[in-house]
């Protein structure tokens, strides 16, 4: 490709050429079935909903057995941590991509409304894991009237 610009002593344009064709690569990585944190990290993608009795977390766990997640409440912040495993290679396999991430992770969810801990129901089917957590109280709205000055 030829270039439009000067060429210029120096190296600075071939080094920005370089961090941005990094930046890209990078960015054809990105991955949207999950978000990752620190470098070697992952976190699973979650759903948090609420209805007027209870509120709803769904966080995608697939691949891992239920024993390899912990799931914690205090106060009104869930944690939901675990590690999938890394299948072992097979004799004579070569891979050639790997795009599944592997190892620990850590959720913490800040919750919209305080939650029953001991009511609180987890399942774990097709690779979500499902809690429900019933509110301690119905919130409610009381209207406040304004009188005159």
């Amino acid at each position: 490709m030829v270039s439009l610009l000067p060429r210029r002593e120096g190296k600075e344009l071939d080094r920005l050429r370089r961090e941005m064709d990094r930046l890209f690569d990078r960015l054809a990585e990105w991955k949207p079935s999950f978000f990752r944190g620190e470098e070697g990290q992952w976190l699973p993608a979650i759903d948090l909903s609420e209805t007027s009795k209870e509120i709803i977390v769904k966080a995608e766990l697939s691949g891992m057995d239920p024993k390899d997640i912990d799931v914690s409440l205090s106060g009104n912040t869930l944690k939901i941590q675990g590690e999938r495993k890394q299948e072992t290679e097979e004799e004579g396999e070569n891979f050639h991509k790997i795009e599944r991430s592997y190892g620990a992770f850590l959720r913490t969810i800040q919750l919209p409304a305080e939650v029953d801990p001991d009511k609180v129901k987890a399942t774990y089917k097709k690779g979500v894991l499902t809690l429900k957590m019933p509110k301690t109280k119905a919130e409610t709205m009381k209207k406040i009237e304004i009188g005159p000055a």
